[in-house]
């Protein structure tokens, strides 16, 4: 099979189901496929059509397939947890009818607001609360499994388990898969290269992003919250940031990687509904020069 590109809708600046900022989901659809990519993710559950019959049509008139679900709860939260399990269902029962979707997706909630970064939840967790949290992972990836799919757990930006330290814990205190996001890791003050290489056989699947580190800085130093660090350009198309993409591609190739990964440009909102799709071409161009 070899590596495979997928895009997700975030790229398109979608966060939300539902959005007056947001493209309309068929736009999104059609672009994917003009900008190269071969494969999608469905973004925020409600976006695309979640019944087989209508997303099948989608896919079908656009040439994509569909790699992957994504879900997000507080996994402090255990009847958030429970809320999310019953999506799962759902989820799974949508993902079943397509052979290439094997992921869910398990994003955790951040303990910052997203819009005015004022800190919503304790940064460091006790011993009781991750334990809990560990377990919820565990529980969500688990109840994937039931189903056939890998529950790949999300680190991401401001979220209890972001650093690789805190990978690394999580993947000691459960047997859960990683969906390892490129862009955050760097984020999180991370090298994703090597800690790919130190633990490939954990990381089915990626999410290629990249981050300016220029932007991290400023955004450190004036205090700005994750959405306005978006806008700032915080993310930027893979290859123009600081991530070597050619160096992660080959890591992929060292290691066998066999399968979809999925380009990210965190986005929101975009400055207008024709801006996706230009950012959306550079970025395969790029990615493309990289080798995959």
């Amino acid at each position: 099979m070899g590596i495979r590109l997928a895009i997700a809708p975030d790229s398109w600046g979608v966060w939300f189901p539902d959005h007056e900022k947001q493209p309309p989901w068929d736009r999104c659809l059609r672009e994917m496929a003009e900008a190269g990519f071969e494969g999608v993710e469905l973004g925020p559950w409600g976006y695309f059509p979640n019944t087989y019959g209508a997303l099948q049509s989608a896919l079908n008139e656009n040439n994509l397939e569909l790699v992957a679900g994504t879900i997000g709860t507080n996994f402090l939260d255990d009847d958030a947890v429970a809320e999310m399990l019953s999506t799962i269902d759902d989820m799974a029962d949508l993902l079943g009818n397509f052979s290439e979707a094997k992921f869910i997706v398990l994003l955790p909630a951040m303990y910052t607001d997203l819009e005015t970064g004022e800190q919503v939840m304790e940064k460091q967790l006790t011993d009781e609360q991750w334990k809990k949290y560990a377990a919820n992972v565990q529980r969500a990836s688990d109840h994937c499994a039931k189903y056939g799919l890998i529950g790949a757990f999300h680190p991401h930006v401001d979220c209890h388990v972001e650093t690789e330290e805190e990978i690394e814990r999580l993947l000691k205190d459960t047997d859960v898969k990683l969906c390892l996001d490129i862009g955050h890791h760097v984020y999180g003050g991370g090298e994703p290269v090597s800690f790919y290489l130190k633990h490939f056989e954990r990381i089915p699947y990626l999410h290629i992003k990249d981050c300016d580190k220029t932007v991290k800085a400023k955004m450190d130093r004036e205090g700005w919250s994750f959405a306005k660090a978006v806008t700032e350009g915080i993310m930027t198309v893979p290859g123009t940031g600081t991530i070597d993409m050619k160096a992660m591609h080959d890591a992929l190739v060292e290691k066998g990687f066999s399968g979809w990964v999925t380009e990210e440009q965190d986005l929101f909102p975009v400055k207008s509904f024709d801006e996706p799709l230009r950012l959306a071409r550079e970025a395969f161009e790029n990615l493309k020069k990289a080798g995959f």
